[in-house]
C-alpha cells in the first residue's frame, strides 16, 4: 500500500491515501527508519522499504502491513 511519511511538529506521521487514515508513528524498529517496520499509533505495523538514510521527507513509499501471525490463523 502507498503511504506518505513525514515529519511533523510531534514527530513523524503516516499517511495512507486509500483509507484517508494518518497516524503518528509510534516505534520504529531501525533509527534510520528505513528496511523495518514501523508501528502506528492505531496499532497498525508496517514493513518500510529498504532507502538511504538521508531519504528527504515527505516521501511515499510502497509499504506492507504486517498482520500478526496469531490473527491469521
Amino acid at each position: 500500500m502507498k503511504v506518505t511519511i513525514r515529519r511533523t511538529g510531534n514527530g513523524l506521521s503516516a499517511y495512507v491515501p486509500r483509507k484517508d487514515l494518518e497516524e503518528p508513528i509510534v516505534e520504529v524498529e531501525n533509527e534510520s527508519l528505513w528496511g523495518g517496520f514501523v508501528v502506528l499509533a492505531n496499532g497498525w505495523r508496517l514493513l518500510l522499504p529498504e532507502l538511504p538514510k538521508d531519504t528527504r521527507l515527505p516521501v511515499t513509499v510502497e509499504a506492507r502491513k504486517i498482520v500478526d501471525e496469531m490473527l491469521a490463523k
